[in-house]
């Protein structure tokens, strides 16, 4: 655990870095909404007034349904960058991966506000912003590992430096990777019986502006 807490205070820098990346993703991901067409602007609210009507009046797929669809797709997320981590050429990918992140997120939100104003931003408090405060924090971290598993990796593999083995390093990355992977499952757990509720809720101010 000591091991654990050293290695991710030594890799401050990186945490820094790619929480810069992301919020760069997220004003990319805000400004596309305003560079869409009108026709597109209107297919994207006729498909959001769509959404909000089912949900409204047919409600989201039972949590036991979604929980593990839910699951599997963040972890799949993390297992991507854990994996990109593990190589030598990996290292863009992880970067594109946090600042596609970011685009998602803004482009989600910006789409909800340019569309419903203060209604969208509520929607978007309590459908993207909940479970999103741990899952963002917890691909920062994990890309922060990878990026320095794999950092090591190029300059034990290609640059021919002489260190200490990398089993001790890999043990530490793979533990943390596992104990993030704890935090999704539980999130995700959040994400399929909370935020539908949450969503419910929100839901009817926004098919009165449909």
């Amino acid at each position: 655990m000591r091991s654990l807490r050293l290695m991710m205070k030594e890799q401050t820098p990186l945490y820094i870095f790619v929480a810069v990346l992301f919020l760069v993703g997220v004003v990319f991901g805000a400004l596309i909404v305003s560079a869409l067409t009108l026709d597109q602007q209107q297919e994207l609210g006729d498909y959001l007034g769509n959404f909000f009507v089912i949900v409204d009046q047919q409600g989201l797929p039972a949590a036991p349904d979604s929980y593990w669809d839910i699951a599997a797709l963040n972890l799949k997320w993390l297992g991507l960058v854990w994996i990109l981590g593990l190589s030598v050429i990996g290292l863009p990918g992880i970067l594109i991966l946090d600042f596609l992140k970011g685009v998602l997120i803004g482009f989600s939100v910006g789409t909800l506000v340019s569309e419903y104003s203060w209604h969208g931003m509520l929607f978007a408090l309590v459908s993207v912003a909940p479970h999103n405060l741990v899952l963002i924090p917890v691909l920062l971290v994990g890309s922060a590992a990878a990026i320095a598993f794999s950092l090591l990796m190029i300059r034990s593999r290609v640059l021919g430096q002489r260190r200490s083995p990398i089993t001790r390093p890999f043990v530490m990355y793979t533990l943390l990777s596992f104990g993030l992977a704890v935090l999704v499952l539980g999130v995700s757990g959040f994400e399929a019986w909370v935020t539908p509720s949450m969503m419910r809720w929100v839901t009817p101010m926004l098919v009165n502006n449909v």
